[in-house]
């Protein structure tokens, strides 16, 4: 970072200076990501239940109206630039500080690719738009050495830089709404969860099905399970078989289970309130239905 400010200033190079700027944001990120994991593995308390596992969707959030800000700086520079061209850039100074750059970010990329948590994916990829940023300003350079005249390649690459961090923190930004509005994680279908589960020997059908993020890789499911009136002694066994299945099948660890009879009315569930009805349910026996 401090090799690409320096050397963007002595060269001229807009695009090395904006890189710079995108390796700040990573500093931050991966400082954020570090106190997030630090976070996420304090245990829980009498306030927060599922501990501090959202630490780390906190960090992301944070990351991402960073790199906002920053695509907004680094757009701005490049539309003054090309208004109102600079000196000539020193080429050499250019290509090996983003030479420089490209190899400490490889580095750092050969470390992050083995992790696929969240903050690690935030992490992930800060620095790879670090590394294909240093690509492109390499052949930036070499483009202006062949040409000195295009002077206007530089401040094109530091947008190009600029949609590449905003494209980042979109998918990132997308992916941080799912956890907050506890959406179905995108690798999973409900109705193939809730299939499983009612394909335990005993269950009848199953309803009030909800399954969430908690973090990243840490999911947690609730639901209603019916029983048929002759199985209702069996429910150690039943509830064995179906937190099995959503363990080996789905990934699924935390689970959240009511077994109840087939007669069961719902007397004190409060559908106007809680939406009940609204809510998923299967039958996937036709006695169940």
């Amino acid at each position: 970072m401090v090799a690409e400010a320096v050397g963007g200033l002595l060269s001229g190079s807009l695009a090395l200076v904006s890189d710079a700027g995108h390796m700040l944001t990573d500093v931050a990120a991966l400082g954020l990501a570090l106190l997030a994991v630090r976070f996420a593995s304090r245990p829980a308390d009498e306030k927060r239940t599922f501990g501090f596992r959202r630490a780390e969707v906190l960090a992301a959030q944070a990351n991402v109206a960073a790199l906002v800000v920053l695509t907004a700086f680094i757009g701005w520079e490049a539309v003054d630039r090309l208004r109102h061209p600079g000196d000539r850039i020193q080429l050499g100074v250019m290509a090996a500080v983003a030479a420089v750059g490209l190899l400490a970010n490889l580095v750092v990329l050969r470390w992050l690719h083995a992790d696929h948590s969240l903050n690690a994916r935030s992490a992930f990829l800060h620095v790879l738009g670090d590394a294909v940023s240093s690509v492109v300003v390499l052949a930036g350079a070499a483009a202006m050495w062949f040409e000195p005249s295009w002077t206007f390649i530089d401040p094109v690459l530091s947008l190009c830089i600029s949609l590449l961090i905003l494209w980042g923190a979109l998918r990132l930004s997308l992916e941080i709404a799912d956890i907050l509005m506890e959406a179905v994680p995108r690798h999973l279908a409900i109705d193939e969860v809730c299939g499983a589960m009612g394909g335990v020997a005993g269950v009848l059908a199953v309803h009030d099905l909800h399954v969430w993020t908690i973090s990243s890789g840490h999911h947690a499911l609730s639901a209603h399970v019916v029983v048929g009136e002759g199985d209702l002694g069996r429910n150690d066994a039943i509830l064995d078989d179906v937190k099995g299945r959503l363990r080996d099948l789905f990934g699924i660890d935390h689970t959240t289970i009511q077994i109840e009879s087939a007669g069961y009315a719902h007397l004190y569930d409060d559908v106007d309130a809680h939406g009940h009805a609204q809510e998923h349910r299967c039958a996937p026996h036709a006695a169940g239905s």
